[in-house]
């Protein structure tokens, strides 16, 4: 039919023509080429096409890992950091995503600034099973709770819009953590460019005690929200491995080398507050 390609052309096509192609689209398009001929197939899995997806500083994380990566080739290579690979002696984690090779990072509860985390009436840290990293900061009892975590933009992928989320669980005896809203941003530079609120809560609890504070407190309630920055009052949700995620902001990372400071923070409600697990900060891109 007139318009229409011959699949056997692109056999006549070489095959480094090829991967020079295939270089300049995405993984995902790398993989979906190679059922369009064999030139394209052996192309689509040469070291060529694979290390123009891999991150410029992809030996150096490589390197940083806690564990040996042994790869016969670029694209299996790419393929393991797909997977979390921890690194900075198991104080990060870092990835890659699938689709379009992009960098992610998770700043482990040590690697963050947790205000008093190292007092052990107020914190202790823990080994938990589902966890990637060896200890989570777990909230004994206080009022002041101040969480921040900071990034290089060099780390990350450049021109990518980023989301960073607190990656968290809240126990079955937590009291005192959703009394009055968090105080949540994201600064780059001298910059803030996210400011919120959220609520320490299950999403699914959320409607509900909001009408028995309003019940119960009334004009208390009132008083205290007043006290913190205006917002929607978002609250965390549930991730596929178990744990919780609260975004605390957005930002997009446009090549420059600035430092990235993610926070939240509830240090005005003086009430004591409990029962808050602490994973990390994970940063990666968004859609």
């Amino acid at each position: 039919m007139e318009g229409l390609v011959d699949h056997h052309e692109f056999n006549k096509l070489p095959e480094g023509c090829v991967s020079a192609i295939l270089s300049l689209t995405s993984p995902q398009d790398a993989c979906k080429s190679s059922l369009v001929s064999t030139i394209f197939q052996a192309a689509a899995d040469s070291d060529a096409v694979w290390e123009s997806f891999l991150p410029a500083d992809y030996q150096d994380m490589v390197s940083r890992s806690t564990v040996p990566c042994k790869c016969s080739s670029k694209k299996e290579l790419f393929l393991l950091l797909c997977n979390s690979l921890l690194i900075d002696g198991g104080r990060k984690s870092f990835k890659l995503e699938k689709s379009s090779g992009k960098k992610s990072f998770m700043l482990s509860a040590r690697d963050l600034h947790i205000t008093w985390s190292d007092e052990s009436p107020y914190w202790h840290w823990a080994s938990v099973p589902e966890s990637r990293f060896s200890e989570v900061a777990v909230l004994r009892t206080m009022s002041w709770l101040e969480i921040v975590g900071t990034i290089r933009t060099q780390m990350l992928t450049p021109n990518t819009k980023y989301g960073a989320y607190l990656v968290l669980k809240i126990t079955d005896r937590s009291y005192g953590l959703d009394l009055m809203p968090s105080e949540i941003s994201v600064e780059v530079g001298n910059n803030r460019v996210s400011r919120n609120t959220a609520y320490l809560r299950l999403a699914k609890e959320h409607a509900r005690k909001q009408q028995m504070e309003s019940l119960i407190y009334g004009n208390r309630m009132q008083m205290l929200k007043s006290m913190v920055a205006e917002g929607d009052g978002r609250v965390p949700s549930e991730r596929d491995d178990g744990w919780l995620e609260l975004e605390l902001g957005e930002f997009f990372n446009g090549g420059n080398d600035d430092e990235v400071k993610m926070s939240l923070m509830e240090v005005k409600g003086h009430h004591l507050k409990g029962g808050l697990i602490i994973e990390g900060i994970e940063v990666r891109p968004k859609n």
